[in-house]
């Protein structure tokens, strides 16, 4: 049978039991067709296979960057906890490993995350709010305390002030007795998406390029096996992007990163094996496979051609994923738990190297520790239980999934190509390109909604009568009082000449252009404080401004 006379019958059908809509979409759009073949790959005789699709472990790594996958083992389960003060959020890690947790994962609270102690003025009200908080190595060492950190990956969300709580991190293990060479994990360190989408920079965008290629510079010779940038596409997708922007954007965002750090002397090979991505996972469980695959797919083909690069780990996207915090509702929040699956799914069908899953009560406060501990087991059934992690990349071939695939590269890369025309992403940034886009889609999102074209269940379709929530997590007031005078005590018990001195160095450093990360090291160790650290740097490099996008 030829397709045509299949559509022809089909026809027939739909005009004797019409369809649910009158057009089907993505998540983010697309049309959904009824059928798919091989002709919607535009390869009817399907001769390109190896060229477009290939084998998992080998070059264009659509189905993935190792040849085994979760056949060898599964991915690390990382669950993003912090809050508080250091001694809370220890516990919770410590209850999370004790549950099975292969990972850490560091949310820091909103004055680190802008490189501000706990006692400036600006930080009264978000102490310990959001995540855990972190002034002087004196936390950090609270933070670690009795977990090994030479046996647990951790990752640490932060970016303007990354290589402040890395120096952190590594002083900590040092005192430890664990070589920098033998910890892995990775940070975040990825400024150009707080300028698009999240908003915790500090400094401008040239000397926040030049303290994320020291940081590369200074792993690449110090710290091996760390991951020194997970570029982020979560916060992009989380601010409104469609899935195709998402991708366009993120890996436009990383191409500005290895031009900066080729710029700077590097070589390609010396620090991309050691990029990594972080993606976000919606409801929309089959294009969000297709991302995943279209991101690796494209990623491989940038670092070959545009970079020339040969080392075969240059080429291969490492990601993590964070199924999607802008997804959960705060009616109905027990509904979470079957999102949140569906997006586990969805990001282990495509191939994810580490995953977060969100909590059923995020949507209102800080998670329980019996809701993280249902997120985590949500991961656990998936891997254990489900019989997908059985084969590598399962979904391959289905006529559907190539044909989004092949999408969705097509509309990152239009994206990629329009920002390299602009000059590159800070060029695009600064003339409100990329927010632009994001805003639009994101308007177009929220409409769809209002409309109840896009449902919503238990938000505008499927509703009841809800009695109080059950109990929530609350950060306890009394912890900032509690970090603040702990500060005070630090502040109090070391050498101020010893700290003077430090941050001296890291002054004229910043203002000479060397390496910031040994300076910045140094300073930690006679615990000079994250606010003291970033204040000299904002004496040298300015902050910035955003600018309003209208």
């Amino acid at each position: 049978m030829k397709k045509s006379d299949w559509l022809e019958r089909y026809q027939k059908m739909t005009s004797k039991y019409p369809e649910r809509k009158k057009e089907f979409t993505t998540g983010s759009g697309t049309p959904v067709n009824s059928l798919y073949t091989p002709q919607d790959m535009g390869d009817t005789e399907n001769a390109h296979y190896e060229q477009k699709i290939g084998y998992p472990g080998e070059y264009p790594y659509t189905r993935g960057v190792q040849h085994t996958m979760y056949r060898g083992r599964f991915w690390t389960m990382r669950q993003y906890a912090g809050f508080g003060d250091a001694e809370e959020s220890n516990q919770r890690y410590r209850y999370l490993l004790d549950s099975g947790q292969t990972g850490l994962s560091v949310a820091f609270d909103l004055p680190t995350q802008i490189g501000y102690d706990s006692d400036h003025s600006m930080c009264k009200g978000e102490v310990g709010k959001v995540g855990v908080a972190i002034d002087t190595l004196k936390d950090m060492e609270i933070l670690f305390k009795g977990i090994p950190v030479d046996k647990v990956s951790t990752s640490m969300t932060i970016n303007a002030p990354a290589s402040v709580l890395l120096a952190m991190y590594i002083v900590n293990a040092e005192k430890q007795g664990i070589k920098r060479s033998a910890l892995t994990g990775t940070i975040q360190n990825d400024i150009l998406k707080e300028y698009i989408a999240r908003g915790t920079y500090i400094f401008p965008p040239t000397p926040s390029m030049r303290l994320i290629t020291d940081i590369f510079e200074f792993c690449s010779k110090e710290v091996p096996k760390w991951n020194t940038i997970s570029i982020s596409g979560y916060h992009i997708r989380e601010a409104g992007s469609s899935a195709a922007q998402e991708v366009g954007f993120t890996l436009a965002d990383g191409i500005a990163y290895v031009d900066a750090a080729i710029k700077a002397g590097l070589g390609v090979d010396d620090f991309a094996p050691r990029l990594s991505f972080f993606f976000n996972a919606h409801n929309d469980l089959l294009e969000e496979v297709a991302k995943f695959r279209a991101a690796r797919r494209l990623w491989a083909r940038i670092m070959k051609d545009r970079f020339k690069a040969k080392d075969e780990k240059s080429l291969m996207l490492r990601f993590h994923t964070q199924t999607g915090g802008s997804t959960l509702t705060a009616q109905q929040p027990d509904n979470n738990i079957v999102r949140v699956a569906v997006q586990t799914l969805s990001a282990v069908l495509g191939g994810t190297q580490s995953l977060h899953t969100n909590s059923r009560d995020e949507a209102l406060a800080l998670p329980t520790e019996q809701s993280v501990t249902i997120a985590l087991r949500t991961q656990q059934i998936i891997a254990e239980e489900s019989g997908v992690t059985n084969t590598v990349d399962p979904l391959a071939g289905s006529y559907y999934v190539e044909s989004l695939t092949d999408k969705i590269e097509e509309q990152a890369m239009q994206y990629i190509s329009k920002i390299d025309d602009m000059g590159g992403v800070v060029k695009a940034i600064e003339g409100g390109y990329i927010q632009k886009e994001i805003q639009d889609s994101s308007y177009k999102y929220q409409l769809s909604v209002e409309t109840k074209d896009r449902i919503v269940v238990g938000v505008n379709k499927y509703t009841m009568q809800e009695t109080a929530k059950g109990e929530l997590l609350r950060v306890n007031p009394e912890v900032e009082k509690k970090q603040v005078a702990k500060l005070a005590s630090v502040k109090k018990e070391r050498s101020m000449k010893d700290v003077e001195a430090r941050l001296a160095d890291v002054r004229k450093a910043a203002k000479e252009g060397t390496n910031l990360m040994p300076p910045i090291i140094e300073a930690v160790k006679v615990y000079a404080s994250i606010g003291e650290i970033c204040g000299v740097m904002r004496e040298v490099f300015g902050e910035y401004k955003e600018k309003i996008i209208i």
